[in-house]
């Protein structure tokens, strides 16, 4: 009995252990389901993507919502990325393997134009910064990576929100609040909407002074390895150092820049 035992129990634990590899790497679908598809998401969605039961799945995402890794939207019927999973993607991006080579690119950059830049992503209808050096100048305005601002006033969070499909641009519009900071910042939704077209069609957005009286901004979109717009690279100055028109000058160098952070994306 005892060497039936000592067999049997091996067995037994290497099940459970399959049991649970399989748990978690089923879980890890979810997540990567939730991320894809870039739009909350129906239990039925989600069984159809992972394949697992019902009864499994519900079980699985009450433990990631109450992790905070999963927020179930209004109304209950439908999940997304939660805020602790949107952190964890976030600390990924800025503190990844080729992080320190977008940073580099971004020195030298500043190093060219003689003014701040920053590569930002939208998170969640925000602006987030995920890198940024800063120009030695006095004059300037300290947005630190990590910062957060709304979309519709950057020429970033313009471009960005330019670039995302119809329906969800306009999704995100329709719930976005529109604080006017400047007698400059686009407010009107039906501006916004023509403005998106305009950046669209030109590849560019510029901020004129719609953030911050007396600064502007200059930015391109950032592509991913299928050419998907997934972050912006800017320049930004003191419109007293640096005129709108004068920062649009530096497109083409911006854009050099975004080819070569589009390389570490791949």
């Amino acid at each position: 009995m005892l060497e039936l035992d000592n067999i049997e129990q091996p067995d037994i634990a290497k099940r459970d252990s399959s049991s649970e590899n399989s748990s978690m790497l089923k879980g890890v679908v979810i997540l990567e389901a939730l991320a894809a598809l870039q739009q909350p998401a129906t239990l039925a969605q989600l069984m159809q993507i992972t394949g697992m039961p019902k009864a499994s799945l519900h079980r699985t995402l009450a433990i990631f919502e109450e992790a905070g890794l999963v927020a179930r939207e209004p109304g209950g019927r439908t999940y997304s990325p939660g805020e602790r999973l949107s952190h964890l993607a976030m600390s990924t991006l800025t503190h990844d393997s080729v992080s320190a080579i977008r940073h580099t690119i971004l020195r030298g950059l500043v190093a060219d134009l003689g003014e701040t830049c920053n590569l930002a992503v939208l998170r969640r209808g925000e602006l987030f910064y995920l890198d940024r050096v800063e120009a030695d100048w006095a004059l300037r305005l300290h947005l630190p990576p990590g910062t957060v601002l709304p979309p519709h006033c950057s020429a970033s969070g313009k471009l960005l929100l330019a670039y995302k499909p119809v329906d969800e641009r306009s999704k995100i519009l329709e719930n976005l609040p529109l604080q006017q900071f400047t007698h400059r910042t686009i407010t009107d939704r039906h501006l916004l909407e023509s403005e998106m077209e305009r950046i669209v069609s030109t590849g560019y957005a510029v901020d004129n002074e719609e953030y911050v009286l007396g600064v502007s901004c200059v930015a391109v979109p950032v592509r991913d390895s299928l050419g998907e717009v997934v972050a912006a690279i800017a320049v930004h100055a003191a419109t007293a150092r640096l005129p709108l028109n004068q920062a649009m000058e530096h497109i083409p160098k911006l854009k050099e820049a975004s080819e070569r952070i589009s390389q570490t994306l791949s």
